[in-house]
């Protein structure tokens, strides 16, 4: 009798596209969605895929199962600690791709979107606060946690310290207590709260309003947005100026300013 053939392991990360959004979901409900190295390496590929991909305007970053993302796989850096070098190279790669997987959110031409239900902890409200917006269920909650296993959550505080005011981003790191959706939201960490039954399809909603728009403005205005926010501000506006003046001679801002006057609604070309 011939063994049964084996079942192939499901994807690390889903990707399904549907009117020019491309929903990425976190497929390791059983592991709390964790940021191992393999799903790291999984998300990562994926938004390589979509950096090329000029068919896709807007990204949105979901999980399956009841857990957003419970931050590094903590079973995966324990296991490491019995190396020869006590873990070191393990946590170096670990570190090293969870800093390129955060910044390729950030210069990924498309705006991201974080759809967020359960908990998002440590380096999972990391990924919470690099996306561009985030919406989250009313049950949502957010933590960086390391205070409480004697780990300060630097990495990220890069991201949260970026996102929410300074002081919200140290009682969070300090204390390590649990943040709800609606205090979240105060300290703008997320944009929107929805009801738990309504998550998916609200994220989708606003995911095919930036959709629709130009491709080409939206991929101009995230790229120059981020370039601005590190510049003092004379160097800011020099920026800003001269993308606006290529984005003025564009097909599309002739388009939609015609469109505009005319009355009708613009044709986009996406150039």
């Amino acid at each position: 009798m011939s063994a049964a053939p084996q079942s192939e392991p499901a994807p690390y990360v889903l990707r399904a596209d549907a009117d020019a959004v491309a929903v990425l979901t976190l497929n390791r409900p059983a592991q709390r969605n964790s940021l191992s190295l393999a799903m790291m390496a999984a998300l990562q590929a994926q938004l390589d895929a979509l950096a090329v991909d000029d068919g896709v305007r807007c990204v949105v970053l979901a999980a399956a199962g009841p857990v957003f993302c419970a931050g590094h796989d903590l079973k995966e850096i324990t296991a490491a600690r019995a190396g020869a070098d006590a873990g070191r190279e393990q946590f170096t790669r670990t570190m090293a791709a969870c800093g390129r997987l955060m910044q390729s959110i950030t210069a990924l031409p498309q705006p991201v979107i974080a759809s967020v239900q359960g908990v998002a902890t440590a380096a999972g409200c990391q990924l919470v606060a690099t996306a561009d917006l985030a919406v989250a269920a009313a049950s949502a909650r957010f933590c960086t946690p390391g205070v409480d296993i004697g780990l300060f959550c630097s990495t990220p505080g890069v991201a949260l310290s970026r996102a929410v005011p300074r002081k919200a981003a140290m009682e969070m790191l300090l204390t390590g207590q649990m943040v709800g959706a609606e205090a979240a939201l105060a300290m703008h960490l997320i944009n929107r709260v929805v009801p738990d039954a309504e998550l998916a399809e609200a994220t989708l909603a606003l995911a095919r309003q930036i959709a629709g728009r130009s491709g080409l403005a939206v991929r101009m205005g995230k790229r120059t947005f981020h370039r601005q926010a590190g510049l003092p501000l004379p160097e800011a506006y020099a920026l800003a100026g001269e993308v606006m003046v290529e984005n003025l001679l564009a097909e599309d801002a002739a388009e939609g300013i015609g469109a505009f006057v005319a009355k009708r609604q613009p044709q986009w070309k996406h150039r």
